[in-house]
């Protein structure tokens, strides 16, 4: 694979690792259960941390990494907030849209685990998708429990 593919790939995930710490961000600041916000601000911060690591493999291969998150990622956030204010961020509708947007984010890692990623890079890339599906099966095991208890 060329480095300049390589370079959009991790940017394509650049831009997943942002549009999670955002959205997770703007879950733990409206949802109305003081209990998930502090899931979603680590889980925030995780993301952040992500995308971090993401801006020096980009650099070291030379290349510049994306500035913002993505545009479906600016949707999602604006379909949040419109779901929030209709539903009072309750936390079933929160988490469903949380486990919406993680299960983006594992095929995303999915696609570029596919692509033949030099070793140091492919490491990254495996030790995040890891933390994209600790994730969703944190937020499928909440939004399950909520279901139950509605």
């Amino acid at each position: 694979m060329n480095k300049e593919r390589i370079i959009d790939t991790l940017n394509g995930l650049l831009q997943t690792s942002r549009d999670g710490a955002m959205g997770f961000r703007t879950c733990a600041r409206d949802v109305k259960s003081q209990s998930l916000a502090p899931l979603f601000e680590a889980t925030s911060r995780r993301c952040e941390e992500g995308a971090a690591q993401l801006e020096t493999a980009i650099r070291k291969l030379g290349g510049q990494p994306t500035p913002y998150g993505s545009m479906i990622g600016i949707f999602h956030r604006t379909w949040t907030d419109i779901l929030s204010s209709l539903s009072g961020m309750e936390e079933r509708v929160v988490l469903e849209e949380c486990e919406r947007g993680e299960s983006a984010a594992l095929r995303a890692y999915e696609a570029a685990l596919a692509e033949d990623l030099p070793v140091d890079v492919e490491r990254i890339v495996r030790r995040q998708y890891a933390g994209v599906k600790e994730n969703l099966f944190k937020i499928h095991g909440l939004r399950d429990l909520t279901a139950r208890a509605s």
